[in-house]
């Protein structure tokens, strides 16, 4: 399954990160299941203008950005049906350039990853999500597009019952 979902290696191209960015979280955004309570979410977007044009192969990285960015749309949506009106869903998404590279990140504040499994949730098959309701391919594919295609990090850092941020750190 992981083999037929890689296509061959794509040659980068000089892309308009904010651009790209903006553009899969739009397309994340549109594609929510249970987009009612998406509409509910409070999303703050800041895109660093220094943030410029990156070497990236665009739609593999767009697939990997779309995988954060549905995580974080679904993690939101499940604590708002948990916690009800009192619950305010928040997701930020910001880009910034940071000496010779740049930094795209995203945050919420829905059900967090536990901190025992947070190392594992780049491993293919795992998921966090109850049965039937996730494969545990989006992050490890998002993983793989971004270290191994763009030689690049991604990141999680997770406070239960709070937060989770992945970050993800490509040269400039």
């Amino acid at each position: 399954m992981l083999a037929h979902a890689r296509p061959g290696p794509r040659q980068p191209v000089s892309t308009d990160l904010n651009a790209l960015v903006a553009e899969y979280l739009r397309m994340a955004y549109q594609g929510a299941p249970g987009r009612q309570l998406t509409h509910a979410v409070e999303l703050e977007v800041h895109f660093d203008p220094a943030v410029g044009t990156v070497a990236a192969v665009p739609q593999e990285l767009g697939r990997a950005m779309l995988n954060l960015f549905a995580n974080a749309f679904y993690a939101v949506r499940q604590h708002q049906q948990a916690s009800g009106p009192g619950f305010q869903p928040q997701m930020s998404v910001q880009t910034r350039r940071e000496g010779d590279s740049v930094t795209i990140e995203v945050y919420d504040n829905g059900f967090d990853i536990p901190a025992s499994v947070a190392e594992r949730v780049f491993q293919p098959f795992f998921t966090t999500k109850p049965a039937g309701e996730g494969t545990g391919l989006g992050l490890s594919l998002a993983y793989d597009i971004i270290t191994k295609g763009h030689q690049s990090t991604l990141t999680v850092e997770t406070e239960e019952g709070e937060f989770t941020r992945f970050t993800v750190r490509l040269p400039a």
